[in-house]
């Protein structure tokens, strides 16, 4: 006899364990779904996505009903656990329409308390849920029982209900009353409950309903941290990106005053030319607020810009442009090559003597654009070469951008012959943003 219920209690425990591997699988293989992740991370739930929850929910564990009784599968029915659940993440009618599916087999089979039981479980979770802080629902989890003592102990203290308490018992009960109304029609099979034969395995049921709430929640709340810190990571690279923007405009702007400057009493139409057509640039860059264009806007922009430094600089500056027309609708950083053709002025022709050419190359290889912009100036030592990218700002806040977005291997690398000139290049993934970022 002691040997036939220790045996009758290694089956119940392999069919407890194999349950949790169940409730488990099901909850990591929905949540891999886009639809139903995005119902877990938003509590504000229209109707369709409650309806959409209840049948992501209910089909698989109205097979898994299906299962039990076909197949005599018993690990496979969670009818309480996942009408519960249900009803306590998506509300009441969500809850009592997975009872409903759960329910409804059992019927054909004679179980008739199923059904009404089934529906009970999902308005519980739901009733729970309306009266319960939808964090503290979170915040439910396996581990609960290693707090539980203290916890317990605290509400009674405190005379203040501790929800996850709460989150604790109510499974259990619904569990105690499933097993009472089980064990009332045990001879009619009524109700199909998983009945202990000892106090040691009724624990063991207790403990199994529990973790079958408690693990998909678990699961599902991983996913939906996962999914803020995704959040947080955008909003703090849109925050970066928007930091660098703001800091390369007044650089250029402050740059290009100082040319202006020179001019006013020395060539005081020049200087007026210059600051109509500067107006106008900045005129087009208040109004776009995307941290990213097409090479062909980019482009634009700089001839805006060349054209200021073709007046400054007269017929001596020249530029040539050799972009390859596949290029043309790669995504950029706005305002990536501005520094560069800035630096190739300043550093490169500015000194020089007699006229100076500019040379603005992109190319597409191994869907990576590959940019350069060269001057025939007088180049730069090593020395001047770290220094430009650690020290000014123009080229090492473009450095930073393409790090920031691309990552550490996308850097600005600058070459320099001294007397020959220098050659700014820069590698930008083709496919790196699909879509426009705006402030």
């Amino acid at each position: 006899m002691a040997g036939t219920q220790f045996l009758s209690e290694q089956v119940l425990l392999t069919t407890l364990v194999v349950k949790l591997a169940v409730i488990a699988a099901l909850a990591t293989m929905l949540v891999r779904y886009r639809r139903f992740r995005h119902i877990l991370i938003f509590e504000r739930r229209l109707w369709p996505d409650r309806l959409a929850f209840a049948l992501g929910l209910g089909i698989p564990l109205a097979a898994g009903v299906a299962a039990r009784l076909l197949l005599n599968y018993n690990a496979a029915d969670l009818t309480l656990e996942g009408s519960f659940l249900a009803g306590l993440i998506a509300g009441p009618y969500a809850g009592a329409t997975v009872g409903a599916m759960v329910g409804a087999a059992p019927i054909f089979n004679g179980e008739w308390v199923a059904l009404p039981f089934a529906i009970g479980c999902g308005f519980a979770g739901g009733g729970l849920r309306e009266l319960c802080p939808k964090e503290a629902i979170w915040h439910f989890s396996p581990f609960v029982f290693t707090t539980l003592h203290r916890r317990a102990w605290q509400m009674i203290r405190s005379l203040q209900v501790d929800w996850q308490v709460l989150l604790l018992l109510a499974p259990i009960a619904l569990e105690v009353s499933g097993l009472a109304l089980g064990a009332r029609w045990r001879n009619h099979h009524r109700l199909f409950m998983l009945m202990p034969t000892s106090i040691r395995s009724t624990v063991f049921v207790l403990l199994a309903t529990v973790l079958c709430v408690a693990t998909p929640i678990k699961i599902w709340n991983n996913a939906r941290i996962e999914h803020r810190l995704q959040e947080q990571d955008k909003l703090l690279l849109a925050a970066k990106l928007e930091a660098l923007a703001n800091q390369i405009s007044p650089h250029f702007l402050f740059n290009t005053l100082a040319s202006i400057s020179s001019l006013i009493r020395t060539q005081p139409d020049t200087a007026r030319m210059l600051i109509a057509k500067l107006s106008g640039l900045l005129r087009r860059l208040m109004r776009s607020t995307d941290h990213f264009v097409t090479l062909r806007e980019e482009l634009q922009s700089i001839d805006e810009y060349l054209d200021i430094e073709v007046v400054r600089f007269g017929p001596q500056l020249r530029v040539d442009k050799q972009i390859s027309p596949d290029t043309l609708e790669v995504i950029v950083p706005s305002m990536i090559l501005q520094p560069l053709v800035e630096n190739s002025i300043k550093h490169g022709l500015a000194r020089k003597v007699g006229g100076g050419r500019i040379t603005i190359a992109a190319v597409l290889r191994d869907r990576h654009a590959i940019i350069e912009v060269r001057d025939d100036g007088l180049g730069m030592s090593e020395e001047r070469l770290e220094r430009a990218l650690s020290g000014g700002i123009g080229l090492s806040n473009v450095n930073e951008r393409l790090q920031t977005i691309y990552g550490a291997h996308y850097q600005l690398k600058l070459t320099s012959v001294p007397g020959q000139g220098t050659c700014a290049r820069m590698v930008i993934p083709e496919l790196a943003v699909s879509e426009r970022v705006t402030a």
